[in-house]
């Protein structure tokens, strides 16, 4: 990759008023605590920001990445070439819209967007409560939880591709589905989207967003750094019932563990490696498959510059 590139990406980058770092560690911007460097991490502050810089990147052919607050995704302990865009807490603003709608910036977090409906008497997100994404990954992978989805709430996305143009999409041209949207095939990179919510109790509201965190808490491995739930559950079963049928639980590479309170979620122990998860995640799947027949697909995107 050629460094005068990057740095014309960085200039435009400190020009658009966007904090930027050089030889950025990854591992503090992804939730499982795993990653290398990256030539150059770029704080996105405003929707100018991406229409100018990702059109940049692609006319120079620098690679490039989207981030949010990385928390589906293992990033490769060696590093990745080329840029991070990281949409993030400088492009995260909620705003309420005709007394039952959100518009959330990409960078939002779903806490912050709960957050924001319960201070406006708004249900229907409680189920979101507690995932550690932003409203660009939740919207991207139809993040769900509970008995809801994304799908149940989106009523439109502002997206824009590769070149700068941007479109926007209604719920029905969405293409949603268990973990998927239309942005899983179509590279577009989502700026907002609107929530449509209802009106409600905030008492009740409150309640609901308490009790699931109280779910979450005692049921998952929080005090691990993960990126969540590691499989995508097989159609007709689920993964966690799988694996610990298997016997798999508190099964270790490294410090990648196959949690003991938990076994849908692979945990970072302490120190773990890209190649010891990476590991770790081929053991389960193979032995799954093995004694089952179920085969298991990773919900996390893998961000490596190796063959896999």
């Amino acid at each position: 990759m050629n460094s005068e590139y990057t740095e014309q990406i960085a200039a435009e980058a400190t020009a658009l008023g966007c904090k930027i770092e050089r030889d950025a560690p990854l591992r503090e911007h992804t939730t499982f605590k795993i990653g290398g460097r990256c030539g150059l991490l770029v704080q996105m502050n405003s929707e100018e920001s991406f229409l100018k810089l990702v059109p940049l990147a692609e006319r120079l052919s620098v690679p490039y990445y989207i981030f949010g607050k990385g928390s589906n995704l293992i990033v490769d302990s060696d590093g990745i070439s080329g840029v991070v865009f990281l949409s993030g807490k400088d492009f995260s603003a909620v705003s309420p819209k005709d007394g039952e709608a959100l518009v959330c910036q990409a960078g939002a977090s779903l806490m912050q967007i709960c957050n924001t409906a319960l201070e406006h008497g708004l249900t229907g997100l409680e189920f979101a409560y507690g995932i550690p994404g932003t409203l660009g990954g939740a919207v991207f992978m139809n993040a769900g939880a509970y008995g809801g989805e994304m799908k149940d709430v989106v009523s439109s996305v502002k997206a824009m591709d590769r070149q700068g143009n941007i479109k926007i999409y209604s719920a029905s041209e969405l293409d949603f589905s268990y973990r998927h949207s239309r942005f899983c095939k179509s590279g577009e990179i989502i700026l907002s989207a609107e929530i449509k919510l209802q009106k409600g109790e905030k008492s009740e509201i409150k309640a609901k967003m308490d009790e699931l965190m109280e779910k979450r808490r005692t049921k998952q491995p929080l005090e691990y750094p993960s990126a969540g739930s590691t499989f995508k559950r097989p159609e007709g079963n689920y993964a966690a019932a799988l694996i610990e049928q298997c016997g798999l639980k508190g099964v270790r590479v490294g410090g990648a563990e196959v949690s003991t309170k938990h076994s849908g979620f692979i945990i970072n122990k302490g120190g773990a490696s890209f190649a010891e998860l990476m590991e770790l995640i081929q053991i389960v799947k193979d032995t799954v498959k093995e004694k089952t027949g179920y085969v298991l697909e990773c919900e996390p995107l893998i961000i490596t510059d190796k063959k896999l």
